[in-house]
């Protein structure tokens, strides 16, 4: 299938950006079921779409937008490791909208998946009955658990084949985190620009205060610049570690136009009732799945400073 990027983000905007932020979890998830998105990049000859990586990148950057609840980044680690492996059993389940989750990001919603899939160093593996405790967060559109092998597991790769899909799921799982964050840090963003220009103060709009446009003037610089550095990424060269910076910066952006943005907001920002909440949560939560800023900071500089050194 070929579609171009704008072509996907139009239907991805279409179907998740006009039902309002956090829509209805089960709304939500049968549509990504029902448009096909779970199958973007599987091949095609196991049935699915055959698109990169960068498809993948656009659809979560809209779901960030939207702030669509529910474990789509855990449940597409699933589906990649199914077809990775080829068990093409667990694949048509999953494709098909049975919940898998992954340790790999918390294991979202693990109570509700029919199996866990759990990755390490040096196998890949399925446990259909995790033992599951529930972790207080406070990003509401997500539940997330601490995970454990029960008793029985049904190992799909070991030895130096897990070592390599495990790499290449830990790369996607970076990838739709800083999509999903950069997104998220768009959308409230415009929110905040569309707010100072219609709230007023001295019979002016505050979008025409100096001090306001150069902050507001600095986020979008700051934005745009990991916008680049994602899309740029986003065709699955990129190492583990260059992955883990761009998560890094994605993730740290999107919490500096959170915080900034419920400032701009005023009084109102910091209501329950107003949604920039939700999107500073959602960064929050961002940062620390899949490593934090400090974790992948390190990595990358330990590679660049290996590759220096070996010159």
């Amino acid at each position: 299938m070929s579609l171009n990027r704008t072509e996907l983000q139009d239907a991805a905007r279409k179907a998740f950006g006009e039902n309002g932020l956090a829509p209805d979890a089960a709304t939500s998830w049968r549509n990504l079921t029902d448009l096909g998105w779970f199958m973007l990049t599987v091949p095609e000859h196991q049935g699915g779409l055959g698109m990169g990586p960068e498809a993948l990148a656009i659809i979560h950057y809209e779901l960030g937008r939207a702030i669509v609840p529910g474990p789509a980044i855990a449940h597409m680690l699933g589906v990649s490791a199914f077809a990775k492996t080829g068990r093409s059993d667990l694949l048509s389940r999953a494709l098909a909208g049975e919940l898998t989750s992954c340790n790999l990001c918390g294991a979202l919603e693990a109570d509700k998946v029919s199996q866990l899939l759990f990755v390490s160093d040096d196998q890949i593996s399925i446990c259909p009955s995790p033992i599951f405790t529930q972790v207080s967060i406070w990003d509401e559109t997500r539940r997330l658990f601490d995970v454990r092998l029960g008793d029985s597991v049904d190992i799909l790769a070991s030895g130096a084949d897990a070592k390599a899909i495990g790499a290449s799921l830990r790369s996607e799982l970076l990838l739709m985190i800083a999509a999903d964050s950069l997104g998220g840090a768009d959308a409230i963003l415009n929110m905040t620009i569309d707010y100072l220009k219609t709230r007023r103060q001295f019979d002016r709009p505050l979008a025409l205060f100096q001090a306001l446009k150069h902050r507001v003037a600095d986020l979008k610089i700051a934005l745009s610049a990991a916008e680049a550095l994602l899309w740029s990424r986003a065709d699955g060269t990129a190492t583990l570690a260059e992955m883990g910076a761009l998560k890094a910066l994605a993730t740290s952006t999107y919490k500096t136009i959170a915080e900034e943005a419920i400032q701009l907001h005023g009084g109102i920002g910091l209501t329950q009732e107003y949604p920039c909440h939700l999107f500073l949560k959602r960064a929050f939560l961002n940062s620390a799945l899949g490593g934090d800023a400090d974790h992948w900071e390190e990595r990358a500089g330990r590679d660049a400073l290996t590759k220096f050194t070996s010159h």
